[in-house]
C-alpha cells in the first residue's frame, strides 16, 4: 500500500489553465464553448486537469444557473469558476498564482476581460492563445477598424513574439501568419467534433424541401443571402414547399431586422420558422428533422454545427469558406459561391431531388465527416502543442 501511495505522489499533473468569455452550460456563444468542451472530453486523463475560468453569464448577458465565484467540479479531470465579476484580473491573477498552472490556454483575442488585459498583463507563465478563426480575412471585415486598433495594440507590446499561437488548420495558420508575422509561433491542433449517429432523411418528394441552420445571427453566417435565394426559388418554382428552420441566438439585431424583412415578403410557398438558440443537447433532434443543412460562412475556422449535420447524414450547403471542402465530388454537398443565384441554384438542386437519391447523398455525408476526423491525430497534436 504504502509503494503505491508513492507511486501516485509521483505522478506528475500537467495543469491547463483556460480562460473563456462563455463556457457549458451557456451554449448561446457556439462554437468556441463546443471546441472547448470537446478538447477537455478529449484530453482529459493522462495526467491532465483543466482550470476554466469564464463568466456566470451567456452571450445575451443573461445569467445561467450555476454557483459563482468558487470552484465547481464540472468532470472528473476539470474544474469551473463562474465568474460574476466585471474586472477579472486582479482574481486571475491571485487563481492562477494559487493554482500553478503549466498553460494558460487563451480562447479569443477581441474580448477585453477575458483576451486583452490577460495577453498584456499576465507574466511568467506560458500562453498560448487560440485565434478560433478570427485572423480569417472574412472575420476581420467584419468591425474592421476596431479588431485592427485592438491588434495594432498588441503588436506594440511584441506580444506576437512572446506568446504562442493556436489555429485548427493550414489555411488558418496562413491567415495568422499574414497577421503575426514569420516569427510567430504556430501550432495547428483541430477541434474535437461531436459526431452524432446517421440517421435516414425524412420522407421527401420532388419539389419540396426541408432545410435548416444552426448558427449565431450575424453577417458571417450570410442568412441573407440564403432568403434571397429562397425567394428566388419560391418564385421560379410556385408549386414547390420550402421549410426553413432557423437555430441561433441573435448576435446582430440590426441583420436580423434585415434578415426579417427579407422573411416578410417571402411567397407563400416558403416557410421560414426562427427558433431562437438551441442548447446541444438539442441539436441532433432538429438535424433529424431536416433534409440538407444549409450555412454558407463567410469564413469558419472549424464550424461545428456543418460537421455535425454531415455526421447527421445531411448533406450540407456551404461557402468556400470553411473547412469542409470538396463536398461535391464526395456527393456530400455543395460548396458554393455566396451569391443569391448560386445558392438559389444549390437550394433548387436538392428541391428537385428525389428521396432515395437524397438518401445516398445523406450517406455519403456521414461518410465524409467520419473520414475527415482523426481523433487520434487530433490527440497527438494537442499533446504536442502542450509540451512546449
Amino acid at each position: 500500500m504504502a509503494k503505491r501511495i508513492q507511486a501516485l505522489a509521483c505522478i506528475h499533473v500537467e495543469k491547463i489553465f483556460i480562460l473563456i468569455p462563455w463556457f457549458s452550460p451557456a451554449f448561446k456563444a457556439g462554437g468556441p464553448i463546443r471546441s472547448v468542451e470537446g478538447m477537455i472530453k478529449q484530453l482529459s486523463g493522462n495526467g491532465k486537469m483543466f482550470y476554466v475560468f469564464c463568466s456566470n453569464k451567456d452571450l445575451d448577458a443573461n445569467n445561467i444557473a450555476v454557483p459563482a465565484n468558487e470552484w465547481v467540479c464540472f468532470s472528473d479531470n476539470c474544474k469551473v469558476w463562474y465568474s460574476s465579476n466585471n474586472n477579472i484580473l486582479p482574481l486571475l491573477k491571485k487563481e492562477i498564482s494559487l493554482q500553478q498552472p503549466n498553460h494558460i490556454f487563451i480562447n479569443g483575442l477581441y474580448n477585453w476581460q477575458y483576451n486583452i488585459k490577460p495577453i498584456l498583463f499576465i507574466k511568467g507563465i506560458n500562453k498560448i492563445i487560440s485565434v478560433r478563426g478570427m485572423l480569417h480575412p472574412g472575420a476581420l471585415s467584419q468591425k474592421a477598424i476596431k479588431k485592427r486598433f485592438f491588434l495594432q495594440l498588441l503588436k506594440i507590446t511584441g506580444w506576437q513574439h512572446k506568446n504562442i499561437f493556436h489555429v485548427t488548420d493550414e489555411q488558418e495558420k496562413t491567415f495568422a501568419q499574414k497577421e503575426l508575422g514569420p516569427a510567430a509561433k504556430i501550432f495547428v491542433a483541430g477541434n474535437f467534433p461531436n459526431l452524432f449517429s446517421n440517421t435516414n432523411v425524412p420522407n421527401k418528394k420532388q419539389g419540396d424541401l426541408k432545410l435548416v441552420s444552426v448558427g449565431l445571427i450575424s453577417p458571417m453566417k450570410n442568412y441573407l443571402p440564403v432568403l434571397h435565394a429562397l425567394e428566388i426559388v419560391g418564385r421560379q418554382q410556385p408549386g414547390s414547399i420550402i421549410e426553413y428552420d432557423i437555430y441561433g441566438a441573435v448576435k446582430d439585431e440590426v441583420y436580423w431586422q434585415q434578415c426579417l424583412a427579407v422573411i416578410n415578403r417571402l411567397p407563400a410557398n416558403i416557410k421560414v420558422k426562427w427558433h431562437g438558440a438551441i442548447a446541444k443537447s438539442g441539436i441532433e433532434q432538429a438535424l433529424s428533422q431536416s433534409h440538407v443543412f444549409i450555412l454558407p460562412s463567410k469564413s469558419e475556422n472549424f464550424g461545428h454545427s456543418i460537421i455535425e449535420a454531415l455526421s447527421a447524414g445531411r448533406p450540407v450547403i456551404t461557402s468556400n469558406g470553411t473547412p469542409w471542402n470538396n463536398l461535391e465530388p464526395s456527393m456530400a454537398g455543395i460548396n458554393t459561391q455566396v451569391d443569391e443565384q448560386s445558392l438559389s441554384n444549390a437550394i433548387n438542386f436538392f428541391v428537385q431531388m428525389q428521396q432515395d437519391t437524397l438518401q445516398q447523398w445523406g450517406n455519403n455525408a456521414a461518410n465524409y465527416a467520419r473520414q475527415v476526423i482523426d481523433i487520434n491525430t487530433l490527440k497527438e497534436q494537442y499533446r504536442l502543442m502542450f509540451t512546449i
